[in-house]
């Protein structure tokens, strides 16, 4: 389970903050990146299509200078996602500027496609491609990804339904590479926890909707710190792909979230402008119930990393780089 050098020496937590629509940006990446875990943004964040390079040049700018001043401790690399979906008229041009700019790591969705990895190959970046269940894996590692993000029940967002336990189990019987999992990860502790089930890095999404940098209504935010696993349902009538979504939210768009009808998977349409499902209808795992406040990315993580140190000594583990070093903020 050897992970890439970038992933190894460059975190102070072994996690990565998962690309949130519409609510990772610059700020949030950087921030994380300067704490010590993979910042990520999807590329469609990045709206009109021209922003896309601005956000591109700031990022890789501010992390180098950043690494100027902290030699002893860089920060750690970030990453685009892509949507690889037919429907994202985008992906060529996005995928171009990230060949330019040689993200470190591009993190595919819906869908694997052999072009996309082997662009990202071309300058020495990696591919992280996310999967809801084993043959989805398969098919990803045949067309070239480098490594998976296990989405299992509880992830916020589109996320599966299989348990942690049992589909990082499935892939480790086969794939001994990069293995991240997805899924109501929310504390130092989840982190531990996704380690020793057999993944590599914890992937971490909800939590990061209520931190201060965060590209989130006040109220979505205020929305994660009140609510717990019960106030999450699972449903694919808003982009046709199933996912995790804030009860409450639901109701404030004047639906009844117990009875939702069940969409027509060929509406997903992720080019579109038409953003009203991540904008009124708002995306979240299972694990909000330990998100208490909202807070600096940075305090965010150093939380997560004193919690990840207190987890280890409670079994005895030795301490780790990981559990020593202070996240920049």
């Amino acid at each position: 389970m050897a992970l890439p050098a970038l992933l190894q020496d460059r975190l102070s937590l072994p996690a990565v903050a998962s690309p949130l629509f519409i609510i990772s940006n610059p700020d949030l990446v950087i921030a994380q990146c300067k704490a010590g875990v993979v910042g990520s943004f999807p590329a469609l964040n990045a709206r009109p299509v021209e922003q896309l390079e601005v956000w591109l040049d700031r990022i890789t700018s501010e992390l180098a200078e950043h690494d100027a001043r902290h030699p002893e401790r860089p920060a750690a690399p970030f990453a685009v996602n892509q949507i690889v979906h037919r429907s994202n008229d985008r992906l060529e041009h996005d995928l171009e500027l990230c060949v330019r700019y040689k993200v470190p790591i591009v993190i595919t969705s819906l869908g694997a496609r052999t072009e996309v990895n082997e662009a990202v190959h071309s300058y020495g970046g990696i591919v992280l491609h996310d999967v809801i269940n084993n043959r989805f894996a398969r098919k990803a590692i045949e067309k070239g990804a480098d490594g998976l993000i296990a989405v299992a029940a509880g992830a916020g967002g589109h996320a599966g339904t299989i348990s942690p336990f049992a589909l990082l189990h499935e892939i480790r019987e086969w794939f001994d590479g990069p293995l991240l999992l997805s899924g109501a990860i929310a504390s130092g502790d989840a982190v531990l926890a996704a380690q020793a089930a057999g993944a590599d890095l914890a992937y971490i999404g909800s939590a990061f909707i209520a931190t201060l940098e965060a590209n989130a209504d006040a109220a979505y935010k205020q929305m994660i710190v009140d609510s717990g696993a019960d106030d999450i349902i699972y449903s694919n009538l808003f982009t046709g792909v199933h996912g995790n979504y804030l009860r409450d939210s639901v109701v404030r768009a004047g639906l009844d979230p117990d009875a939702l009808p069940v969409s027509d998977p060929t509406s997903m349409n992720f080019g579109s402008t038409r953003v009203k499902p991540w904008k009124e209808i708002w995306g979240a795992g299972q694990g909000v119930g330990a998100i208490k406040r909202v807070v600096p990315a940075a305090d965010l993580v150093n939380r997560f990393i004193e919690e990840y140190a207190l987890a280890r000594r409670r079994l005895g583990l030795a301490e780790t780089r990981t559990t020593k070093a202070p996240a920049l903020g």
